[in-house]
């Protein structure tokens, strides 16, 4: 960007609407303005930090008037750690603009006709909704400008989360208002035990130190998986670590530790070592059981998964049957979770670890009529496997973010299953896979959910079915 147009201040910007990745939207001089941390009707200065020929971005300095859809944020970390965008807007207009998102993706990205999309389905708790968390240890806190400008020396040993854009800064969290249960107290007092012991907190940029990385799951039967990642392999500190976790909560489910000399904090490939209870948590929908190992996905908001579950069933339509492909199937929960409804669920999925626990828990639960493999899904779905399994009434798929591969999509053309129920995390990626399928099939339903209040993001389920 030019120099004159860094650091320029826009004066008496008027904030109009949110748009994509929770940025709400002003125009200055025929150009779009995207700014953070403001809410559609503040009137405010800004601070252009970034411009092109068609937008900039800037930063609020200064409030002249507060839109009346602003609410006071309820967590003392809003604005420093980023993981709620959108604390500071009421719920209500988050669950109509994250509506919108679908709408002005499907309309922008997608061009084909769409149904009316359906109003969200709202998550009944908009805190302490997660079930998982990640806390990472750092040597090298985040420090406020007012502490910076005291000259004071402080504590710089810090557990939490990484600042935004800045992978060696951490944000100290006193409490976090995302994951209940025992999350906050599990965190403070391993924190405070780790200061008073002297126990070296991890250095990423030198990639030394004891602590490293804190994930705490937690379902909603009450069981607790607590996961510490440790830098360095010293037996006694981390008997000490592990010793103390457990005496201080003897409830927690499966207490287990990794040793990570790596350089980044995944632990696929490291071996779980299980220090104290089971080496799985249960969570449970309807009747059926879904265990969790460490390094099983689920989603994140186990109330709203479900609610997720029921919209895919019900799009679904079964009747007992139809054969059901369900593609990306993770760890088999959308699988398992119809099974009962279908002749046949075979799953397709990309980690091997987790087709072990799809088929774990289709066993756990007395379900026969499963299938599963792991392969790269392009690779996977082709003419032998089609060949030597029945072909599917019904098409389940929810991938990742980055949506379905080309040939994946050109086989679901070919394969012509009445109906594919596609489910999202991306309406962008969604929307245009979408346009793809138009070749063959119409868009008969839209239903999003909520399943992450307080930030951007939204789910999405898409009812396809092929045109006669």
């Amino acid at each position: 960007m030019s120099r004159k147009m860094k650091n320029k201040v826009v004066e008496n910007l008027t904030i109009e609407r949110i748009a994509t990745e929770g940025k709400c939207v002003g125009h200055h001089e025929g150009k779009v303005v995207f700014v953070q941390g403001v809410a559609p009707g503040d009137v405010v200065d800004v601070r252009i930090t970034r411009g092109k020929s068609s937008f900039m971005e800037g930063e609020a300095i200064k409030f002249h008037e507060f839109s009346k859809d602003r609410i006071d944020p309820f967590c003392s970390h809003f604005g420093t750690c980023g993981g709620c965008k959108w604390q500071h807007i009421n719920y209500d207009l988050q669950k109509t603009y994250k509506r919108q998102q679908v709408v002005d993706q499907f309309t922008r990205i997608g061009k084909v006709e769409i149904p009316e999309v359906q109003p969200i389905i709202g998550s009944a708790n908009t805190q302490y909704y997660r079930n998982k968390l990640d806390f990472t240890f750092s040597n090298n806190r985040w420090l406020t400008r007012e502490e910076i400008d005291s000259g004071a020396e402080f504590e710089r040993n810090a557990l939490g989360f990484h600042i935004p854009k800045m992978f060696d800064k951490i944000v100290d969290i006193e409490h976090c208002y995302l994951q209940g249960n025992i999350s906050n107290d599990v965190r403070n007092e391993l924190r405070k035990f780790a200061l008073s012991n002297a126990l070296s907190f991890y250095d990423i940029r030198n990639q030394v130190g004891l602590l490293r990385n804190l994930i705490i799951r937690t379902t909603s039967t009450g069981e607790s998986m607590v996961i510490v990642q440790f830098g360095g392999d010293n037996e006694a500190e981390i008997d000490l670590v592990m010793n103390f976790l457990h005496e201080k909560f003897p409830q927690i489910t499966a207490l287990l530790y990794i040793i990570n000399l790596k350089k980044n904090e995944t632990f696929n490939d490291l071996e779980v070592v299980t220090f104290a209870g089971k080496d799985y948590i249960e969570e449970e929908m309807e009747g059926l059981k879904f265990r969790i190992g460490p390094k099983s996905f689920y989603q994140t908001n186990s109330d709203q998964a479900y609610e997720l579950y029921k919209v895919t069933r019900e799009f679904a339509g079964l009747k007992g049957d139809e054969v059901v492909y369900d593609l990306y199937t993770g760890t088999g929960t959308i699988a398992n979770f119809v099974a009962k409804q279908a002749k046949q669920v075979i799953g397709i999925e990309y980690v091997e670890a987790a087709i072990v626990d799809a088929k774990l828990n289709s066993k756990v639960n007395g379900l026969e009529n499963t299938l599963f493999y792991a392969g790269d899904m392009k690779d996977m779905l082709n003419d032998e496997f089609i060949a030597a399994h029945d072909k599917p009434d019904v098409i389940i798929t929810d991938p990742p973010r980055a949506g379905m591969h080309d040939d994946v999509v050109n086989m679901l053309l070919k394969l012509e299953a009445p109906k594919i129920v596609y489910v999202s995390c991306n309406p962008a990626t969604q929307a245009r896979d979408v346009a793809l399928l138009s070749e063959k099939y119409s868009v008969d339903k839209i239903q999003p959910v909520d399943m992450f209040p307080q930030t951007y993001h939204v789910e999405n389920v898409v009812l396809l079915t092929l045109k006669s």
